[in-house]
């Protein structure tokens, strides 16, 4: 965040009228800072006027902001008529104790000056306050209508000053102060519909307020203003309101990410060694040659593949709903989402991860039948697979596949799917876990619609997550922003021994 910095000559009259230069150019400040002309090109009143840079005191309104050959020129109201403070402020610049301007700002542009300070080149200029001793010794009040601000102004009869002032506080009239004040708290206890205030002052919303409060005894100049709005059966139209909601479908993916076994590398790809087999060791006799054995190794390659696209949304969309750019994002992420999942499972390994159910090294069980799941079949494809793997699978499947094996009985009539009785613990098929996974396939002839196995097997291997990148340039003419996408990641199965996959048979 940028720290804000205070730098500043004042006049003031009976009606609280103040002038003066806040900011002389070509001079350094106390500090070695000059502010180049120019740098205040962007400052557009009203500006806040505050007394000592205290955002509790606001005393004023800068009205006017000029930039002259020698400096700032600034041109405020004190509000006297409805403000204790700002009389004192009057009265005090009269009196010179206060006879300054400083200024309020963020800087933008500097560079470094030789012996000390900076050359500002563009800031936001945030306030201008009234000060005893300005940060620039040039930023002074230059005079007043009744009193002159001169070095050979006449002494002031300091006692005539405070009773005059007494005089005026007696006789001010707050009551407009007090209304104002009233109306404003009013309307922030308002119940807060929109945050469209441009939307919120249309003469057809005032209208529909008037009408929702007063019915039809509302005033003929707001019901024509309603008519202008009237559908074609003459009744009043609501104006349009951008809700902060947005609809969205659900997205579905499979959960293969939260079982499989993930990892994060730096490169381009990463190499698993391989062993074959074992050794082979003979029973021999006393004095009995024994033969030597040979031990194979390889290797496994995980690839990283890049998953990227780029969205457009209009300037005045990201303008109009603030929110458009995280729902992009969120929509996003959840298509990235779905297609390394998908991935996980289908990849063929070209541009993408290799996916479980396509790598041909996974043994098959045929289920016998090509349409009815076979428990039969189940129970010789989890026993398949070695002890070891076996008490670490689970069963993987669609919700479809589900629905069906939720009818499937054993040899003796009991149910193989048994539910969950306890909070937290998952349903399982033959005392085993299941994971539900959309994008497998159905029950249908020559389908593999369940995969058993341990599925940390399967390597995940995260190089970059989703990362984006806004380019609001390419399309500026357009008033188009262009959102870039990228995702890398790759997959392989290292172990194809630990799954076996349920065939069903050909009709």
């Amino acid at each position: 965040m940028s720290q804000i910095e205070f730098k500043a000559a004042i006049t003031v009259d009976d009606s609280g009228t103040v002038e003066g230069i806040a900011w002389p150019f070509g001079t350094p400040d106390r500090v070695g800072d000059v502010i180049e002309k120019g740098a205040f090109a962007k400052s557009l009143p009203p500006i806040p006027m505050l007394a000592f840079h205290d955002q509790r005191d606001a005393v004023g309104v800068w009205d006017e902001i000029t930039e002259g050959e020698d400096g700032l020129h600034v041109k405020g109201r004190l509000l006297v008529e409805g403000v204790t403070r700002a009389r004192e402020l009057q009265a005090l610049i009269r009196a010179k104790a206060v006879g300054g301007l400083s200024i309020g700002f963020t800087t933008k542009k500097a560079a470094p000056r030789a012996g000390g300070g900076r050359n500002i080149a563009a800031l936001d200029l945030l306030e201008i306050s009234l000060v005893a001793v300005p940060a620039h010794p040039g930023a002074r009040i230059t005079s007043s209508k009744e009193l002159a601000m001169t070095d050979d102004t006449k002494t002031l009869d300091i006692e005539a000053l405070e009773a005059k002032m007494t005089a005026i506080e007696q006789k001010a009239d707050n009551s407009a102060l007090l209304a104002r004040l009233d109306q404003l708290e009013a309307k922030a206890n308002r119940p807060q519909g929109t945050t469209d205030t441009k939307a919120e002052a249309t003469a057809e919303r005032k209208a529909f307020a008037t009408y929702l409060r007063d019915g039809d005894r509302m005033p003929d100049e707001d019901r024509k203003a309603l008519n202008l709005s009237s559908d074609t059966q003459g009744g009043f139209l609501a104006p349009p309101e951008m809700s902060t909601e947005i609809i969205r479908d659900l997205i579905e993916f499979s959960p293969i990410r939260q079982y499989a076994s993930v990892r994060g590398t730096q490169a381009d790809s990463v190499i698993y060694p391989t062993r074959g087999d074992i050794t082979n060791a003979n029973w021999v006799g006393e004095m009995q040659p024994h033969d030597e054995s040979t031990l194979t190794f390889g290797q496994r390659e995980v690839e990283v593949h890049e998953l990227a696209t780029f969205v457009d949304i209009s300037n005045r969309l990201l303008q109009d709903a603030p929110q458009a750019e995280t729902e992009v994002r969120a929509a996003l992420a959840e298509d990235f989402g779905k297609k390394e999942a998908e991935a996980f499972l289908w990849g063929t390994g070209v541009n993408q991860p290799e996916g479980i159910m396509v790598n041909p090294a996974i043994p098959e069980v045929a289920n016998g039948h090509a349409s009815n799941l076979s428990a039969d079949a189940m129970i010789k494809l989890m026993y398949s697979l070695p002890a070891a793997y076996r008490n670490r699978g689970a069963w993987a499947m669609n919700g479809t596949t589900l629905g069906v094996l939720r009818t499937l009985k054993d040899g003796q009539g009991q149910y193989i799917w048994q539910p969950s009785i306890q909070v937290g613990q998952p349903e399982t098929i033959l005392g085993r876990p299941v994971i539900e996974m959309v994008d497998l396939e159905d029950v249908a002839s020559n389908q593999h619609p369940i995969v058993y196995g341990d599925f940390q097997a399967y390597r995940i291997v995260d190089r970059l997550s989703m990362s984006v990148l806004v380019d609001p340039y390419s399309r500026a003419r357009e008033r188009i922003t262009r959102l870039h996408a990228t995702r890398r990641v790759g997959g392989a199965v290292l172990q194809p021994a630990r799954f076996r996959k349920l065939k069903m048979a050909t009709s």
